[in-house]
């Protein structure tokens, strides 16, 4: 019988260059684990339902850590540390949305240690998978949670194939909002990824929450400059101010035009597996005004398609009053 008193026995790596760590994560592959902040790590080692043979611990990577203003926008590290995007004077200057979905990560002792990459790159938090039982996201051939005894409250209302568990980052819905790009790096060379494609649904890929390769590292977010300074909005409902994931959340942006929108990007976190984009409330906020009327006008739009389960009905009237309060000003 196993302890679970003390971590199973796996092996450190603590490279100090990005080719050295691009160097294990080639030669581990799905057998390696990347390690940031750890947060979601070690609850994974502890309760043995993930069994790595090799962890590699990103942080002694000084090239992965640090803010720094590019040509067009900012590029900030993968290791860089949610509390030090919430102190950065340029990002609270030119994209204010990203410090407020950081600040609503979990708790402040998490936030001084848990990195942007580790944020945006966590598992799911569905109950049943993370026991380790044998659900579609597993590999197995059942969703627990979508089953009529199936405990569903914190689940998806929308693109569920098979699993219904929710994309769990804060971070990820300002990200996809602010048109970010995410840097992935192999040993053969590395991609820019959309932020609204690095997240994928299980109709893309059942048992992975991002397009990321078994064999690449996210180094790096880059933030463009076309929505520098711009309105911004972000709001998360928990059933706690501290540690919870969200049951539904919003990061909005918005271009002005006097006293209209010109045009805008609503995105929703916990309604779907990846930030969830109202193209249909963008659409209608172009040219309105921001009051209680314009809110009310499209918020009905926000929860169009939804196929809620058994207990989660009430985040349809979360998303639509989210939206209401976005459009307030």
């Amino acid at each position: 019988m196993p302890s679970y008193d003390v971590m199973p026995d796996v092996q450190l790596f603590q490279p100090a260059e990005v080719d050295d760590a691009l160097n294990l994560v080639d030669q581990y592959g799905k057998d390696g684990w990347i390690l940031g902040g750890g947060q979601d790590t070690y609850g994974w080692l502890k309760d043995r339902a993930k069994h790595p043979t090799a962890l590699i611990d990103l942080n002694g990577i000084e090239a992965l850590h640090g803010i720094r203003e590019t040509v067009d926008g900012i590029e900030i590290g993968a290791t860089t540390t949610l509390r030090e995007i919430i102190a950065s004077p340029l990002i609270n200057r030119d994209f204010e949305l990203l410090v407020r979905a950081a600040s609503r990560v979990a708790s402040p002792q998490i936030r001084n240690v848990g990195t942007l990459g580790g944020n945006v790159s966590q598992d799911a938090r569905c109950w049943y998978y993370r026991r380790g039982l044998a659900c579609y996201r597993a590999g197995g051939n059942i969703c627990y949670a979508d089953s009529p005894q199936g405990m569903n409250r914190e689940h998806a209302l929308f693109d569920a194939s098979r699993c219904v568990a929710i994309s769990p980052s804060d971070t990820a819905t300002a990200l996809v909002a602010l048109e970010a790009t995410m840097i992935a790096r192999s040993v053969n060379g590395s991609r820019n990824i959309a932020a609204e494609d690095f997240f994928v649904g299980p109709a893309t890929h059942i048992t992975n929450m991002t397009s990321l390769e078994s064999d690449e590292i996210l180094t790096a977010v880059q933030i463009p400059s076309r929505w520098a300074g711009s309105r911004f909005y972000f709001e998360k409902v928990a059933d706690r101010d501290v540690w919870d994931f969200a049951l539904v959340s919003i990061a909005v942006v918005m271009k002005m035009d006097g006293d209209t929108i010109a045009k805008s990007r609503f995105v929703c976190g916990g309604v779907a597996c990846t930030p969830y984009r109202l193209l249909d409330v963008e659409k209608a906020a172009r040219g309105k005004t921001l009051s209680d009327e314009s809110g009310d006008a499209i918020a009905a739009l926000a929860s169009q398609g939804a196929k809620p389960l058994n207990y989660n009905h009430f985040k349809i009237p979360l998303m639509e009053n989210l939206v209401r309060r976005a459009m307030r000003g």
